[in-house]
């Protein structure tokens, strides 16, 4: 199901830059050396999305060459700029990140919303029911330090609860793991991360939308290529990129 979502965000994508699905794999033809590259620092829930943009990008673009898309923690990308790292868009889970590196980044550029639900082992082993049974069970969560561990903690206490977890994640991604492994008895990710997974079980959250994260994009105004840049921002907050995004089940900004 996942992959058929993809395929037809990829299409979307595709067709809205005026391009055909069969076009071709890459922005040149087999051999020719590209003009200049671009490296997208993502955090780890939108980095599928980034990925599919990126494509998508490319094939507008000839010559231009969107590198492996660097996929991590918001709060780790966010230190990784101001220690100088050769990003040149920075594409945050969160304000708040995004606001950590506000002297070194463009104005950053509203993308999408994403909002937590609590996902589990197939069978769900620990019969979790809701987000108060978490704090029963052995449960992961992400690091309060990154976005989708402070959207947890607000949440937590948007009721009133207590949870001790297993272990602290560094990213979204991480959290999934744990639970696809079956090595806890849940977890609280975001919801395209959920849809994503073929080996967990979602727990729709009440209050969830009282607690929504909004993604940011933004130039790192060290890049070599400044304008080449902010036209990838462009393209990732625009219809293409809103295609995508929305195919992957993010919110509106």
């Amino acid at each position: 199901m996942m992959r058929r979502r993809v395929a037809a965000a990829v299409a979307a994508a595709l067709l809205l830059a005026g391009c055909s699905p069969a076009d071709g794999g890459g922005p040149a033809a087999p051999g020719d050396e590209p003009t200049a590259a671009l490296t997208i620092a993502s955090a780890a829930s939108l980095a599928e999305a980034m990925a599919t943009i990126a494509e998508a990008f490319e094939r507008t673009r000839p010559g231009i060459d969107v590198r492996p898309i660097v996929s991590d923690g918001s709060a780790t990308l966010a230190t990784q700029i101001r220690a100088g790292a050769p990003y040149d868009v920075f594409v945050s889970a969160d304000e708040p990140s995004m606001a950590g590196v506000a002297e070194l980044v463009g104005e950053p550029v509203p993308l999408a919303t994403n909002r937590l639900v609590i996902v589990v082992p197939s069978g769900n082993p620990g019969g979790v029911r809701g987000l108060a049974d978490l704090a029963d069970v052995s449960t992961v969560l992400c690091a309060p330090e990154v976005p989708c561990g402070a959207a947890s903690a607000r949440l937590l206490a948007l009721h009133g609860l207590d949870v001790r977890p297993v272990s602290l994640e560094q990213s979204v991604r991480g959290v999934l793991a744990k639970v696809e492994a079956d090595a806890v008895d849940a977890g609280l990710v975001y919801s395209t991360d959920a849809a994503a997974s073929a080996s967990v079980e979602t727990i729709a959250v009440a209050g969830a939308e009282q607690v929504v994260n909004r993604a940011m994009a933004a130039v790192v105004l060290d890049s070599p290529e400044p304008q080449l840049a902010a036209e990838l921002v462009r393209f990732i907050a625009g219809d293409e990129g809103r295609a995508v995004l929305d195919g992957l089940g993010f919110g509106a900004p």
